[in-house]
C-alpha cells in the first residue's frame, strides 16, 4: 500500500537526516492527514447528529469510521499529482520573480513526490492510446473532444498528465 511506503520513506529520511526528503514528505503525510480528517468529516455529516453522539461513546463505532476514512492508493495519487501541481505552479511565480534558490528546491521536491506515482507515459504512447480513442468514439473534428477524453482518460489514469493528452486530442483531431 502507498501509505506504508511513504511512512517507511519518511522514517528512513528521518534516519539519514535528509532534510528535503523529510520536509517533502512531511508535507505530504500532512496532505494526506487533511484529506482523511475531510474525509471523515464528510461521513461524519451523513448521519444524524445523535447518531455520532452515540458513535463517540462506543470506541468500536469510532475506529469504524477512522478505517472507513482512510485514503485508498488512487486518492493518495490523485493527492501527490495535485501536490506536484502545486508545486509546478510555484515554479512559474519563481522563475518571475527570478528566485533560481526557491525554484530548485521546487522541482527537486517534484523528483521526489514523482517517485511515487505510476511510471509516466512517453507522448508517443499517449499519441497512439489517442488515435486508438479518436478511432473507435469516431471524432472527426474538436467538437467531439469530450467523447474522445471520456474514451482516453479511464486507460491512462495517473499515468500522464492531462495538460498533455488535451494537447494531443486537440493536435490530432485538428488534423482530422
Amino acid at each position: 500500500m502507498l501509505r506504508e511506503k511513504i511512512e517507511k520513506d519518511f522514517k528512513e529520511a528521518l534516519l539519514k537526516r535528509d532534510e528535503l526528503l523529510v520536509s517533502t514528505l512531511r508535507l505530504l503525510r500532512a496532505a494526506i492527514f487533511n484529506k482523511e480528517k475531510e474525509k471523515r468529516y464528510s461521513l461524519a455529516q451523513k448521519e444524524p447528529k445523535e447518531e455520532w453522539e452515540k458513535i463517540e461513546k462506543e470506541s468500536k463505532k469510532a475506529k469504524e469510521l477512522e478505517k472507513m476514512s482512510q485514503l485508498s492508493d488512487d486518492e493518495i495519487l490523485d493527492l501527490i499529482s495535485s501536490e506536484i501541481k502545486k508545486r509546478k505552479e510555484a515554479i512559474l511565480q519563481y522563475q518571475k520573480a527570478k528566485r533560481e534558490d526557491l525554484l530548485e528546491r521546487e522541482k527537486k521536491e517534484i523528483e521526489i513526490l514523482t517517485k511515487y506515482l505510476p511510471e509516466q507515459l512517453s507522448e508517443k504512447e499517449i499519441e497512439e492510446m489517442a488515435k486508438e480513442a479518436i478511432q473507435k468514439t469516431g471524432a472527426k473534428e474538436l467538437s467531439d473532444f469530450g467523447k474522445v477524453m471520456k474514451e482516453l482518460m479511464p486507460k491512462i489514469k495517473k499515468r500522464a498528465e492531462g495538460e498533455v493528452v488535451v494537447q494531443i486530442v486537440k493536435k490530432l483531431l485538428n488534423k482530422t
